[in-house]
């Protein structure tokens, strides 16, 4: 058969699918979370549980791609969990106007619309990554990896600048509009988007019978491979590492450098260009060991891993430094490092679940990709409250913050430790099998 893989048009326009999940996800976990505290005098623990509720149900992953592999379609679920998510965010908007005046009714309504949040986002974004997963070379992986992601952080960053400055001066009016647009925006750009795009190009891994085994088969299958099983541990460690500094950072420079919110908010966008740049050097290198070694992405994976431990040893240098440190600088670096990091992490999935075959595609990518969401949930409420607490226990913000930044240096080393085991197993399992063959 004369496969046709997906070309970078179809790599860019699926590109444009993450930016619009992005924007999405920014309107419910972001914009959302900063006017139920700050417009409507919420307690912060509100915003908080709902988005942490919409990473719990996207354990539901696995189930999503296991769909999408037995109908050997993957527009369909992208398609339609861009859909519920775009109704979600519109929900979640009606509710937070809502739970001021009518907290029950807007509590529930929440709940219910970040759980279509959490739907959506599991059903179109393990669907687009299985997709990807199956229709692009191996060559092109790392680069459509960098290229979707950074497609992501475009989005969330146009849809918080336009929305931004469509929502002075605020109104509920306002916002109700101003999510209503921006859902509508992004499930049109979606639909454009994946138009076509599956039927141009056939499938580099022609799915087999396994791949409509039922799903408690299916997980169990998987989950008893142990290079899969050694990556699900991976993803893990390392995205827990990642997130803890998710929501500690910003109060780092307030609290321990005096930053404003104007120049913290400034850091954050350096912090997100070092990221960008990160992404954009794997992107371009990421086949450079290709033909060295069993998996391309290990020594990007290892040295992305490594360099944040470094970056926050840094960083944890410069809090108990004070003022006159390079701040900035070392952000950069520690955003720089991420990059590498995430990006690379993300084209090992897809490599991963390619050479899996069978048609477990999208499974396998539900798999890590609930092992990712249950790790951001965990990861950002830990560096949260491990701060909290440590500086009612030491007596010292400063110290607080060394200790959660230690604590996630570790993390990161071992999670290079771990990551210098994925794909030897299928290596090892491979060689002997060729042993017992030419015997």
């Amino acid at each position: 058969m004369n496969h046709r893989p997906l070309g970078w048009g179809g790599i860019v326009r699926l590109g444009l699918v993450q930016s619009s999940l992005g924007a999405i996800v920014m309107l419910a976990t972001s914009l959302l979370n900063r006017v139920m505290v700050v417009e409507f005098a919420l307690p912060a623990l509100i915003p908080a549980a709902l988005v942490a509720w919409h990473y719990a149900v996207q354990l539901s992953r696995p189930r999503w791609g296991h769909g999408s592999d037995r109908g050997n379609r993957r527009t369909p679920w992208i398609i339609g969990g861009m859909g519920v998510l775009a109704m979600g965010a519109v929900l979640a908007t009606d509710a937070a106007l809502m739970i001021a005046s009518q907290p029950v009714a807007g509590m529930m309504l929440a709940v219910l619309a970040y759980t279509m949040i959490g739907a959506g986002v599991g059903a179109s974004g393990t669907s687009l990554l299985a997709l990807l997963a199956t229709r692009t070379m191996p060559e092109r992986r790392p680069a459509a990896a960098a290229t979707t992601w950074i497609m992501m952080i475009i989005g969330i960053v146009a849809a918080a600048g336009v929305t931004g400055q469509l929502l002075d001066p605020f109104s509920p009016a306002r916002l109700a509009m101003i999510a209503s647009g921006v859902a509508l925006v992004a499930f049109v750009v979606t639909l454009f988007a994946v138009r076509g795009v599956e039927g141009e190009a056939v499938a580099l891994s022609s799915p087999v019978p396994a791949g409509n085994a039922q799903f408690g088969a299916a997980i169990a299958a998987i989950w008893n491979d142990p290079a899969a099983r050694h990556f699900s541990i991976f993803v893990f460690v390392s995205m827990f590492a990642y997130s803890t500094q998710d929501m500690i950072l910003e109060p780092m420079a307030g609290l321990v450098f005096g930053y404003t919110p104007g120049q913290s908010t400034s850091l954050a966008g350096v912090q997100h260009m070092g990221v960008l740049l990160g992404m954009i050097l794997v992107g371009i290198g990421g086949g450079a060991f290709r033909k060295r070694s069993g998996l391309a992405m290990r020594p990007w994976i290892v040295s992305g891993c490594i360099g944040s431990a470094l970056a926050l040893a840094a960083l944890s240098t410069g809090v108990m430094a004070g003022q006159g440190w390079p701040l900035g600088a070392t952000v950069f670096a520690l955003g720089f490092a991420n990059g590498v990091f995430a990006v690379a992490a993300i084209a090992a999935m897809m490599d991963l679940a390619g050479a899996g075959g069978g048609g477990s595609e999208g499974i396998r990518m539900g798999l890590w990709g609930a092992a990712q969401a249950i790790a951001f949930g965990l990861g950002g409420f830990s560096g949260a409250a491990g701060l909290d607490a440590l500086r009612a226990i030491l007596g010292s913000t400063p110290l607080a913050f060394v200790a959660v930044f230690v604590v996630e240096a570790a993390l990161f080393l071992i999670a290079a430790g771990i990551a210098l085991g994925i794909g030897k197993q299928r290596q090892a399992l491979n060689a002997s099998l060729q042993k017992e063959i030419m015997a």
